[in-house]
């Protein structure tokens, strides 16, 4: 509990500062991304009083995490299961190691992945793939994930820096306004028809459209330079 709260802390922090652009979520070594929650450690709550105390943010803080506008990538270097799981779901792009493995196990003892698992799978992959792992608690491994499409990108373990690292400067090519704007767009319109979500009047939307690096990136366009953002 004390690492939740301290991750929850750390993602309240990056919402409000403007300067982070991006965020690489990964786990210490190289054998494990996370793997939930340590069963030895339930602070005596029952799955009923857990399934009723308030966590916004889902597992990690991450999972289910609607007012973070940066976007992260997960750098899954190991298993991500369970709760591992769920903040992977709660990533934008996901880059994986040919190690890593992915699964939801809660019901193998009696849990359920209720920090974001089931309502995020089933709407993330199709029915088929998303219940054979939930009725299941398989794991599947990362070639397996990117087939299903969990995964952006899988690699040998010693080029997943290498491919963070492109991911990362892609991200930073763009403006980061307009990257704020898509990622609100995108969770904004969730649920609602494409002519909907296009008709949308979101803060983050107007302040991309209205800044300098619009006009930023025209005048680098024309100029045949790279852009250089201000974030304003």
């Amino acid at each position: 509990l004390d690492t939740e709260a301290a991750l929850v802390r750390i993602w309240e922090a990056i919402e409000k500062d403007r300067d982070v652009r991006v965020v690489v979520l990964t786990g210490a070594g190289d054998r494990a991304f996370c793997t939930g929650a340590d069963m030895k450690n339930t602070s005596g709550l029952s799955g009923l009083e857990y399934w009723a105390a308030e966590r916004k943010g889902g597992f990690g803080g991450i999972a289910l995490r609607d007012t973070l506008d940066v976007p992260v990538i997960a750098r899954v270097n190991g298993h991500a299961l369970g709760g591992g799981m769920e903040m992977v779901l709660g990533c934008d792009i996901v880059v994986a190691s040919e190690k890593a493995t992915f699964g939801l196990p809660e019901p193998r003892v009696g849990r359920l992945a209720l920090d974001g698992g089931i309502a995020l799978l089933s709407r993330r992959i199709p029915h088929i793939h998303a219940m054979g792992l939930l009725l299941t608690g398989r794991r599947i491994d990362a070639r397996r994930a990117h087939e299903f499409g969990l995964v952006n990108e899988v690699v040998a373990p010693e080029a997943l820096d290498e491919a963070v690292e492109r991911w990362v400067a892609d991200i930073l090519a763009c403006a980061p306004l307009s990257l704020r704007a898509v990622k609100a767009m995108v969770r904004a319109g969730e649920g609602l028809s494409a002519r909907e979500a296009q008709m949308l009047r979101l803060p983050q939307l107007v302040e991309a459209l209205q800044s300098k690096d619009q006009d930023e990136g025209v005048a680098a366009f024309l100029e045949k330079r790279p852009p250089e953002w201000s974030g304003r």
